[in-house]
């Protein structure tokens, strides 16, 4: 086991105006579970393809332990990637795609058929050890390759959306059961998901990339409770952060009537006069019409233990989406998202008042987009 570093590791590709991967600086602990996550096109299949030595690094440095792989072969860099499409030999049996790494070291028989027996029953595949690929579900099959992946006993495991093929109610069950794994075998991970859901249940930190970029690493606790921009906030979270722009004048911010004080160091923090207030769906307190900001229920989604309420307000307020864009954007309809206990009365066209909770706004600068001190 191992460190990861990534030390201003950037990439380039030809063609294109800016690099697929910007002076990344992420060093990832001893055994730590890291997920990158972020929308299509950010670099995170990209920073792990440089980890793996599939990607060339073209300016910085990557680092497993104290050894620095930036210019070394894949196979020399101890690590075990496991890949979205599960890459097993239709031909071979599962216990020979378990063992065909160990085959090719030339690992001794008895060896290998032992490796391959833990590995089997630590996943429990031992009643499928003699069938093929094609006689296995998609579940089974990502276990055979999470299996190829630890007989290998490597420094670091790469895992590159391995659960995107699954359906909803496997890729719950999947996503435990490699969390589980891998906090008992304490092996260095780095996991790639766009699914942010995905992200904030497995990992021991989430990074969050955008264009490039990394805009946050943190524990999903901290992304979730004290995003770094407008971009975290907005993207960490489902349903996403209400984000609601506002001017502040001489009495700090209104929204929908509502006020919103600002410290001190939040005004010397701004760099002009509009902000974002950020409430999360759960944030709001749900009031009678004409109590805090106007609202008309739009739609009722219904989850059993939980409700999220759609709900249409005046024109001063903007979604999340536009919000995160721009600031003037918009005149257009506009919608707050407000957690609901589960099984309530709402109807679709009532009205309702909403009014933010004592904690639950976060504050950022409009202009910049970062975070304003708390």
């Amino acid at each position: 086991m191992a460190t990861v570093t990534f030390d201003g590791a950037s990439r380039y590709y030809a063609g294109t105006e800016r690099p697929a991967v910007d002076q990344l600086d992420l060093e990832v602990e001893d055994g730590e579970f890291l997920v990158l996550v972020g929308p299509s096109g950010c670099g995170k299949s990209t920073t792990l393809r440089m980890l793996a030595g599939l990607e060339g690094v073209d300016e910085g440095a990557v680092r497993i332990g104290e050894r620095d792989v930036t210019n070394l072969p894949p196979k020399d860099r101890d690590i075990a990637m496991v890949f979205q499409n599960y890459a097993l030999y239709p031909h071979m049996t599962v216990a020979d795609n378990i063992g065909f790494h160990l085959k090719i070291k030339k690992v001794p028989k008895a060896e290998r058929a032992e490796r391959v027996q833990e590995a089997a029953k630590l996943l429990d595949l031992e009643p499928y050890l003699d069938r093929k690929p094609a006689k296995l579900s998609g579940g089974q099959r990502q276990r055979v390759a999470m299996g190829r992946a630890i007989v290998r006993s490597p420094q670091v495991f790469c895992m590159d959306e391995p659960l995107s093929n699954l359906d909803a109610k496997l890729r719950v069950q999947t996503r435990t059961q490699i969390a589980s794994l891998q906090r008992r075998l304490g092996v260095t991970t780095i996991y790639v998901t766009h699914d942010q859901v995905e992200a904030m249940t497995m990992g021991d930190r989430v990074a969050v990339l955008k264009d490039g970029l990394l805009q946050q690493c943190d524990t999903p606790i901290g992304l979730f409770g004290k995003p770094k921009n407008l971009f975290v906030a907005g993207f960490i979270g489902s349903p996403a952060m209400n984000l609601i722009p506002a001017t502040v004048d001489g009495s700090g911010a209104v929204i929908g009537g509502q006020p919103i004080e600002l410290t001190a160091a939040q005004r010397s923090a701004l760099t002009g006069s509009n902000v974002v207030v950020g409430v999360r769906p759960e944030g709001w307190t749900l009031k009678p019409p004409g109590e805090g900001i106007v609202a008309q229920v739009e739609v009722v989604e219904e989850l059993g233990s939980d409700q999220f309420l759609y709900c249409s307000t005046s024109a001063e307020l903007t979604t999340a989406d536009a919000a995160a864009e721009s600031v003037d954007a918009a005149e257009a309809p506009q919608t707050i998202t407000v957690r609901a206990p589960g099984m309530s009365a709402f109807q679709r066209g009532e009205k309702v008042g909403l009014v933010p909770q004592t904690g639950a706004v976060h504050l950022f600068d409009a202009d910049t987009g970062d975070r304003l001190p708390d």
